[in-house]
């Protein structure tokens, strides 16, 4: 209350009718409701759109990786390869770490991937499990199953645009990482809109 106190005393308001010419968006009592004006354009519609999904309440969110698959220990790009007896062992700690947590309303947001659902299954079975296909790892298109040094010999032009340029290359039939991004945006709202539960674990 106190922090409140001292934000009215720098506070200026302002409205539709003096300030007119102004863009202002006016979060009302932490987000019950709204008010947005003139409004313009591609990133002020994307700024209300996050105000819009974000709230307050405190809550828990636990991401991690899926156990060590097959690929992974090969080496190999992508696929839908089962977990290795390590990544079996990876998923057994992170159910166990749970249970030291003693955390009783666990929400878990998978991957549709084999080795995100064998991942998730070693928690809880009393845990609520949504599998989403839009926390995919990256599609690589016709490099999904390669070494990095497959696609050295194999696709040269593309190993040199992709170390030119990680972040926009996209493999060919496939993704770049913009592109997984782009995906996951609706995801990350949806996790700042949700206030049915207060613990998330996120597994891709």
């Amino acid at each position: 209350m106190k922090r409140i106190e001292n934000y009215k005393l720098q506070y200026e308001p302002i409205d539709e009718v003096d300030d007119n010419a102004l863009s202002f968006i006016k979060v009302i009592n932490a987000g019950r409701s709204f008010f947005v004006h003139n409004v313009q354009g591609h990133v002020q519609s994307r700024v209300v759109y996050f105000l819009m999904n974000i709230h307050l309440l405190p809550r828990s969110i636990y991401v991690t990786r899926h156990g060590q698959s097959e690929y992974n220990a090969m080496g190999r790009l992508g696929g839908d390869s089962p977990l290795t007896v390590e990544g079996e062992k990876y998923a057994e700690a992170l159910s166990e770490f749970f249970e030291k947590e003693q955390i009783a309303d666990l929400r878990v947001w998978c991957s549709q991937k084999v080795r995100a659902a064998q991942t998730a299954k070693k928690l809880k079975p009393a845990f609520h499990t949504e599998y989403w296909k839009a926390l995919d790892e990256i599609d690589a298109g016709i490099c999904e199953g390669l070494t990095y040094d497959d696609i050295q010999q194999r696709y040269p032009k593309q190993a040199e645009d992709r170390a030119r340029d990680k972040y926009h290359y996209r493999y060919p039939s496939g993704e770049s990482y913009e592109d997984v991004v782009s995906r996951l945006e609706p995801v990350i709202m949806e996790l700042e809109r949700q206030v049915c539960f207060m613990q998330l674990c996120c597994c891709f």
